[in-house]
């Protein structure tokens, strides 16, 4: 397993979800075993029945966007914006009190602004070059949202964004830590960020993605601001949790896939708490696999996106008593496959 050392510290988190916005509506919902999900139109089901969906239809950009701003994010780029400054709250970071090339932000995304895609291309097919949008396209391109929350917040250290199906955030997060273990940033704001749309619906429907995955798809945004632990001691930033080891596998070979988990997990055998992420018949071959006091799959309470990830690892850090060992688990249908284990608190 890929140990950090020393360890790096969760010095805050923030979420927006089909529970709500914040980190404490989605904990409520987790803990009381609630699922937030609707079910879907028959209409855009394709004449699919029982599939359900998890919008965060509680989000208002303009609570935390002036409305001329919100107005020309996509709404991708508006959960990263509102998630990204709850974060920097959370972990005590005011704009402007930081040394801007010392953060950066890591952000997975399986779609990033689809919506705006999609209308910028209709312009197209329906008019030719006249019909495109110029006001739009900034937004078809994937790494907007993280663009967008570097520009609102100064972050001028390391800017990437990470598209690896339902393994988009744990992408994210990995490189996050590389970054801080390098040197190249003091803090890295990680996790990951999706949208929903009826048309993406639509689409899953037709190409068979609802019968296979849908369980739930959702949207929302889930980050957590990650720093070397002596960095946030130093500034006497609350330690809420610590991302001791991160291991991934690419994909588990037919026939031996068991060696391919002995991979992922190495000696990691037991943990309080274990919280998976992705749909459920990938992560299907991982459970089990580690004893735990207590198990949770948040995708079946807020829905699962390709970039849930964030948004799993902010509740599990969350969820952690001072002492306590979490693991979270990831996977994506032909991989790959994550391993992060979380302890809770500050021992220091």
């Amino acid at each position: 397993m890929d140990c950090f050392t020393p360890a790096i510290a969760v010095t805050g988190s923030a979420l927006i979800s089909a529970a709500g916005t914040g980190l404490k509506p989605a904990l409520e919902a987790l803990n009381s075993d609630i699922s937030c999900l609707k079910p879907i139109p028959a209409e855009l089901a394709a004449g699919t029945s029982g599939h359900c969906w998890g919008k965060a239809d509680q989000f208002k950009a303009t609570d935390f966007i002036p409305p001329l701003k919100a107005r020309k994010l996509d709404r991708a780029s508006q959960f990263a914006v509102a998630t990204v400054g709850m974060a920097l709250a959370a972990a005590g970071l005011v704009k402007g009190e930081f040394a801007p090339e010392r953060i950066g932000i890591a952000l997975g995304s399986g779609f990033g602004g689809i919506a705006n895609a999609s209308e910028f291309l209709s312009g197209y097919y329906q008019a030719g070059l006249p019909g495109l949008s110029p006001m739009l396209f900034p937004n078809t391109v994937a790494n907007a949202a993280a663009s967008n929350a570097s520009i609102e917040y100064g972050l001028q250290g390391p800017n990437v964004t990470f598209i690896q199906r339902f393994c988009s955030a744990e992408s994210a997060i990995l490189a996050a830590c590389r970054f801080i273990e390098e040197g190249r940033a003091d803090i890295m704001l990680a996790g990951g960020v999706d949208e929903l749309t009826p048309q993406m619906i639509r689409g899953f429907a037709v190409t068979g993605q609802l019968q296979r995955f849908a369980a739930g798809f959702g949207e929302g945004c889930g980050i957590l601001v990650l720093e070397r632990a002596e960095h946030a001691r130093r500034r006497g930033a609350a330690i809420a949790a610590r991302l001791t080891a991160i291991n991934t596998v690419g994909f588990l070979l037919p026939g031996a896939e068991q060696q391919g988990i002995n991979q992922l997990l190495q000696t990691q055998k037991s943990c309080d708490q274990l919280f998976f992420s992705g749909p459920e018949p990938a992560v299907q071959p991982l459970l089990g696999t580690v004893a735990a006091a207590s198990t949770r799959y948040p995708g079946r309470i807020i829905g699962s996106s390709l970039a849930m990830g964030g948004t799993v690892l902010g509740l599990l850090a969350a969820s952690l008593q001072p002492g306590e060992q979490g693991l979270q688990l990831s996977a994506s249908p032909e991989g790959p496959y994550y391993a992060m284990s979380v302890t809770g608190g500050d021992p220091a």
